[in-house]
């Protein structure tokens, strides 16, 4: 019959451009990718409405971020009744429109009777469901709501399209929330759940884990639809009779949905707003995938097909199907898994060049201290043979992919340093573990709330809940201010120790407090050169300190709420601030504004960390979720799913090809990045992670927790036993083993002092800090 609109002669006297306009509201209603119906099931669902793994989403996701559900409604699955449907449809648009002959030729090619009842513009859609639909809308005359009348999914449409006619990015609340106006019979949803529960107990076990997952979105997008057409009882008994078979890392999410109860409760609710607009993303085989879909179409079971069609993004990978352990790993957080499609872009992990910097030695001459000093000190010599390897490496960004800061003098003074502690550095391995020094802040009862060291480990900084920043000297040097203005002009310039001359002595002491936060300090920062410090708070700006005055220097204002961490890039210049707000944001220290926003996630971001190379940052949240994305654009280049809780700690393996990430559900998650997979998963701490340093030269993997232990685990180990043929990249998972225990390496108690923060200094000796907690 869609032939008939557009091949057949049956528009003599119809324009044009209406037939146009016919087809397409069609085309994105039926989701037509092409007019050809006959195509056969099995190769449909690439194309199909909810299987999309191909453009038709990308096309429907942008005319509304609310309802995607119009994108094909099963076409050929229904085939006649939802062709008789759309013909009603767009008869009803023609006699709007007084086009009576084009009606009258229309009518007679297609067989109907003369005055078909449909045609009064009652809203007999052929969805058991969908029939009390079209009158949430009263926009009977719009041609877009005639149609969408048509399809299933009904309302949903006709008021989104006024949302994006508007140009807006942000979906509007009513929209969103009119979503719900589809309602089915309240009574028959335990009925509809209880069927597909039961379907899906009965199929065969390979099939059984992954349909299963459909189980708690469908439950919270039926028990919100139920609360917002105000069937309160109907929805109380909903949620008593099913909240007990969702899997137990939901707990949370359903203390929370239990507390709506009325329809005015989801305005306010933003957790709600985004599982509401955001589609819940399903990893299914194509086998389970079909046994689902003939289920529902037997069954008329429209209501759940709606909410499938309409909230759930089903990604359908060909091969055999996951196992429960699978699943399990990836699933937990707000949005379902990542689309595997967002972790197809490529990720320049590689490191960056390091300047080749000739080492200085005290008696030769220079001749000779290239000679000598290369082969002396390992760290150059592959630096500068490694030069032109590394411009074949196509895992590296380019050196000028993004602008970073020229080194000072006093850089490369430190890079030598750096080189000569390198020759010193011990080799880590399962048979030698480092030496661990733990620093317990004792009296804190201002509350220690985050904590950094210098990459040379000669200071120690607390952020604290009284607003306070401390700042400690760990070695015999103490700290002093620069001298007054004054007392700097009788210096002498020209004198070799003139930076020793223009300290304050008198200023010398073992520790400085920085005043200047109105609220608890939770992320602090140095940077590489240690001239400054970064400081974050809940009072909204993240402030940067000079370590040669003690004073602060800017108040960055951005986040209009508390702003949990913060990260120097490791090149300096460049900084990172997560928070409340759910963006991240990045800065260069002068400039007052932020220079990319990073926003995608669906809570706070709780924690911020810069890649080695400085081109990406990776943020982690409490929407259970690690994104990583690339500076130099802005964009989103990876989402990491398999938190079961807000995720604390983040850590990149030295090479920069692996991420480490850490939560409340006190468990470590390995990730590839440059193929974007999970990869490991170690057990072993019983509460929330905070802390995760990797060794110098990425041997072991070092966590700390709020169960007060530090735990060393095998990281060589973890990612070499790696085989390159598991990464599936088709399907997007790996086997992961359970070797947890043979990974673990030691556990170290501290006396009940929760270990916030850990550093490897540069021979490898382990430092942990924490708050003793009496």
């Amino acid at each position: 019959t869609h032939d008939l609109i557009l091949h057949g002669s049956c528009f003599p006297f119809l324009n044009l451009a209406h037939a146009h306009f016919i087809f397409k509201m069609a085309a994105v209603q039926g989701g037509l990718a092409d007019t050809n119906e006959e195509k056969d099931i099995k190769t449909e669902p690439s194309s199909d409405g909810f299987g999309n793994n191909n453009a038709n989403d990308g096309r429907v996701l942008s005319t509304s971020p609310g309802s995607s559900a119009s994108a094909g409604i099963n076409k050929s699955a229904t085939g006649a009744p939802e062709d008789q449907q759309t013909l009603l449809a767009v008869l009803q648009f023609l006699r709007k429109n007084k086009l009576t002959e084009s009606v009258e030729i229309l009518r007679r090619e297609a067989g109907l009777p003369e005055d078909s009842p449909e045609l009064k513009g009652s809203d007999s859609s052929g969805a058991g469901s969908g029939g009390a639909a079209g009158s949430g809308d009263k926009e009977g005359g719009d041609a877009s709501s005639l149609l969408s009348r048509v399809t299933i999914s009904s309302s949903a449409v006709a008021q989104t399209s006024s949302v994006t006619a508007a140009g807006e990015d942000q979906p509007d609340v009513n929209v969103v929330l009119s979503a719900y106006n589809q309602q089915g019979d309240p009574p028959l949803y335990q009925v509809y759940y209880s069927g597909l529960k039961k379907f899906i107990e009965s199929v065969l076990d390979c099939h059984r884990a992954e349909l299963s997952q459909l189980f708690y979105p469908l439950f919270v997008h039926m028990y919100l639809e139920l609360v917002y057409n105000n069937h309160e009882s109907e929805a109380k008994a909903f949620f008593e009779k099913f909240s007990g078979d969702q899997e137990c890392y939901y707990e949370d999410d359903l203390r929370v949905l239990s507390s709506l109860s009325k329809r005015e409760h989801m305005r306010g609710n933003e957790t709600l707003m985004d599982f509401r607009t955001s589609k819940f993303v399903l990893r299914i085989s194509r086998d389970s995938y079909q046994l689902l879909k003939r289920h529902l179409q037997e069954r008329q079971n429209n209501q759940i097909w709606n909410i499938i069609q309409e909230h759930l993004y089903i990604d359908i990978f060909d091969g055999m199907p996951r196992s429960k352990g699978q699943i399990d790993a990836m699933s937990g957080s707000l949005a379902g898994e990542g689309k595997r499609e967002a972790n197809k872009a490529k990720v320049y992990y590689g490191l960056l060049k390091e300047p080749e910097i000739e080492l200085p030695l005290d008696d030769e001459d220079e001749e000779a201290e290239n000679e000598e000093g290369k082969p002396k000190k390992k760290k150059p010599k592959k630096d500068s043979m490694g030069s032109k390897s590394k411009k074949q490496d196509p895992n590296a960004p380019s050196q000028t992919r993004i602008p970073l800061p020229e080194l000072k003098d006093s850089d490369k003074l430190d890079k030598i340093m750096y080189m000569k502690e390198a020759t010193k550095r011990i080799r880590l391995g399962p048979d030698n573990l480092p030496s661990i020094c733990f620093y317990s802040f004792l009296n804190a009862y201002q509350g220690l709330t985050a904590v950094d060291f210098t990459d040379d480990s000669s200071l120690i900084a607390g952020g604290f809940a009284d607003s306070t920043v401390r700042v400690w000297s760990v070695t015999p040097k103490k700290l002093r201010k620069v001298k007054s203005a004054a007392d700097l002009n009788l210096i002498d310039k020209e004198s070799d120790d003139v930076l020793e001359r223009i300290m304050d002595e008198k200023t010398a002491s073992e520790s400085k407090i920085l005043y200047g936060h109105s609220g608890p300090v939770y992320g602090i920062s140095f940077s590489p050169d240690r001239n400054y410090l970064l400081s974050s708070s809940e009072d909204g700006t993240v402030r940067l300190w000079s370590l040669q005055t003690f004073t602060c220097l800017v108040g960055y204002k951005g986040h209009n709420y508390p702003v949990w961490d913060t990260h120097f890039s490791p090149h300096g210049y460049y900084f990172v601030s997560g928070g409340h707000d759910r963006v991240a944001r990045l800065w260069a220290t002068d400039h007052y504004q932020p220079l990319r926003m990073f926003s995608g996630h669906l809570a706070d971001v709780t924690c911020t960390r810069f890649h080695p190379n400085s081109n990406y940052v990776a943020t982690g949240s409490s929407d259970r979720t690690i994104r990583l994305w690339d500076v130099l654009n802005g964009n989103c280049v990876r989402i990491f799913t398999g938190h079961k809780g807000p995720i604390h700690a983040l850590a990149f393996s030295p090479n920069g090809k692996f991420l480490a990430s850490g939560a409340t559900d006190g468990r470590v998650l390995l990730w590839d990045i440059g193929h974007g997979l999970m990869i490991g998963e170690l057990k072993g701490h019983t509460d929330t992670i905070y802390s995760l340093r990797f060794s110098r030269d990425g041997e072991i993997l070092a966590s700390g927790s709020m169960d007060n232990t530090v735990r060393l685990w095998d990281a060589m180990k973890a990612f070499d036993d790696l085989e390159t043929d598991d990464f599936t990249a088709a399907t997007g998972h790996v086997h992961l083993q359970d070797n947890s225990q043979e990974l673990l390496l030691g556990t170290y108690m501290s006396k009940s002092t929760p270990v916030i923060h850990l550093h490897f200094t540069r021979r490898n000796l382990l430092l942990a800090t924490g708050a003793y907690n009496p």
